[in-house]
């Protein structure tokens, strides 16, 4: 595990299968350029791999507090976006576009940002990693209702 240490507070687990990797390698280096916190998990290279791993090492770190929030990549974000939302207090978001990574944490106060490297470019992926990461949950009284009904499932 590599630890980019930066100025902001909060830290972001980011992982991704061999599919994703070169993404991560790009979302990583825009991560150290904005000055955003994270922590890699892997893959550590292109070598076939499974993403429920990789997904459920995110996982653990956000639930047991060392990381804030996530970044999810494979293929097509599906794969690695269901192995993430099996866990209780997860709420992964499949994100190909800005609105709805703002909308994800605006309104459904995700964790965790999952995207498709073989559905998006990297510049696309890069502006709904910076929305998700910039955007705060709204707290509004209906959105609230609607993540304890999520959780309470």
């Amino acid at each position: 595990m590599s630890l980019n240490n930066c100025e902001k507070r909060e830290t972001t687990a980011i992982a991704c299968d061999s599919a994703g990797y070169e993404m991560k390698k790009s979302i990583m280096s825009f991560l150290t350029e904005k000055g955003f916190g994270f922590k890699d998990f892997g893959a550590f290279d292109n070598a076939p791999t499974d993403y429920p791993v990789f997904a459920q090492n995110v996982c653990r770190a956000i639930l047991a507090g060392e990381c804030d929030r996530g970044i999810l990549i494979c293929g097509t974000g599906n794969g690695i976006s269901m192995a993430a939302n099996r866990f209780r207090g997860i709420r992964a978001a499949l994100c190909h576009d800005v609105f709805s990574a703002k909308s994800a944490r605006d309104h459904n106060d995700a964790n965790i940002i999952s995207l498709g490297a073989r559905v998006i470019g990297v510049g696309v992926a890069l502006e709904c990693v910076d929305a998700f990461l910039r955007t705060p949950f709204s707290g509004a009284e209906r959105h609230q209702r609607r993540v304890e009904m999520i959780e309470d499932n």
